[in-house]
């Protein structure tokens, strides 16, 4: 039976070791790699009393990386979130945004906020059907809202919010 835990920075190696084997489905070997650019150890060094990891006895099977806003009282944000393939459409994903929001909830926030980019279609309909609205970008892509340059030059992204119930 999985076992959902708050993540620690030993974790680290592990997380970004899953990132090119869960994603090499859906991305080229050299994209793949380049995913787990986007977590840098920092995250667990500083998040990672907002971030989760659900293992088994087979190690490390799903992760969520999130923590809550610096500059304000309201906001929590989710960054990163991985589910092996082998374990994806049985709930997982909605697990550990459910308890993200609910430890962010305690923690007295108000709003969750994440973003994705526009061709991730799956990540789109994932947000909507958990509560995310879309919010309004500076240009529509195939009937989304995006974000120009979000990111950089050239990495937009669709930006996503979400109230919470206190």
């Amino acid at each position: 039976m999985p076992v959902l835990r708050q993540a620690r920075v030993s974790d680290h190696g592990t997380i970004i070791a899953c990132v090119p084997q869960w994603w090499g489905d859906s991305r080229a070997p050299a994209q793949a790699r380049e995913l787990s650019l986007l977590l840098p150890k920092l995250f667990l060094q500083f998040f990672s009393g907002t971030s989760l990891v659900l293992e088994n006895e087979a190690g490390v099977r799903a992760f969520l990386i999130g923590f809550h806003a610096a500059d304000n009282d309201e906001e929590a944000y989710i960054h990163f979130v991985g589910v092996d393939p082998k374990l994806r459409g049985q709930g997982v994903a909605r697990r550990l945004y459910t308890t993200f929001f609910q430890h962010a909830a305690d923690a007295g926030r108000t709003e969750v906020r994440a973003i994705t980019s526009p061709g991730n279609k799956g990540s789109i309909a994932f947000h909507r059907a958990m509560g995310f609205t879309l919010e309004s970008g500076d240009r529509e892509v195939d009937g989304l809202p995006v974000h120009s340059d979000y990111d950089g030059p050239g990495q937009d992204r669709v930006c996503f919010h979400k109230k919470l119930a206190l």
